[in-house]
């Protein structure tokens, strides 16, 4: 018997969503990053076992939305919930359950009735055996349940049971996917996802996720098989911004570059030639016509 379909997990900003993702596909696809918010797509990771096919759609984060942006990336929340198998609610072990746990909470119970819901404590491995206990027990009292399990992405404690659980709600049915596939997403959105994560992580404090990046051109260099190159927009909000990203002399535009270049050579499987160009594209995050023009 075989099983195939959809799972999501979803959380608060940072609560180890794209890192478990990245854990059961054992490959690299949805981007993290130290910082919240940097789920912009429902990425999807495809798990292959002999028994089933379980494809995991990424969501943002669900928060309280300031921004026209922060809105839209809640109803892609919203509308991948209502359409996958089981879902995961990750709390991550090393915070309490606060205020925008109980949120999404209460949106989840409207699923709940349809879609079983699996309590998810994330990062096990940053506190003490106890600790994991109270926050399951905490967990417990926050909604229903379908079932409870702790896990932790980076050292892979539970991660094959977490499988286990998800796989057991799925539908009976054929592979979705051909064998080898770990996701559906265009290599251009996930390229464009690779240089945001290094642009980010070069930024830590300075520019929260006032960062877009737009693919304008890639194709194998004329004449030649093993080079893509790639031309890529980084856009930011303010003329004040693009200082931050360039860096000194264009220092700092240079690493993420070089940090963005091997991600995306190990991704294609070639070599890349890649031409950065930071622009402004000012208060992009509220507005509707540049939202738009920079694929949201």
């Amino acid at each position: 018997m075989h099983r195939s379909g959809f799972a999501c997990f979803v959380g608060r900003p940072n609560a180890g969503k794209s890192t478990l993702t990245n854990a059961l596909v054992g490959s690299k696809i949805a981007i993290t990053s130290s910082k919240p918010q940097t789920t912009r797509h429902a990425i999807r990771g495809i798990v292959h076992r002999q028994d089933a096919q379980l494809i995991i759609v990424d969501t943002p984060g669900l928060h309280r939305p300031r921004t026209l942006l922060g809105q839209r990336l809640n109803d892609v929340v919203r509308s991948t919930w209502s359409e996958v198998d089981v879902v995961g609610f990750c709390v991550p072990a090393d915070e309490t359950i606060g205020p925008g746990d109980r949120f999404i909470a209460g949106e989840l119970a409207k699923v709940a009735r349809r879609t079983p819901v699996l309590g998810i404590v994330t990062k096990t491995d940053l506190v003490a055996g106890e600790r994991v206990a109270e926050q399951l027990v905490a967990l417990q009292e926050v909604m229903e349940f379908a079932d409870l399990v702790p896990v932790s992405a980076v050292d892979g404690f539970q991660v094959d049971k977490l499988a286990d659980l998800l796989v057991a709600r799925l539908p009976e049915g054929p592979q979705l996917y051909p064998d080898g596939d770990l996701t559906d997403e265009p290599e251009q959105t996930l390229v464009a996802e690779l240089i945001r994560e290094a642009a980010l992580e070069g930024v830590r404090d300075e520019l929260p996720h006032s960062i877009a990046v737009t693919i304008e051109e890639m194709h194998p260099r004329q004449g030649r098989d093993d080079l893509v190159d790639i031309y890529a927009h980084l856009y930011v909000e303010r003329p004040s911004q693009k200082g931050i990203v360039l860096g000194h002399r264009g220092a700092r535009l240079k690493e993420v570059g070089a940090k963005a270049r091997r991600h995306i050579e190990a991704l294609l499987g070639s070599r890349v030639y890649l031409d950065l160009h930071v622009k402004v594209a000012k208060d992009w995050q509220r507005d509707p016509k540049q939202l738009r023009k920079l694929g949201f």
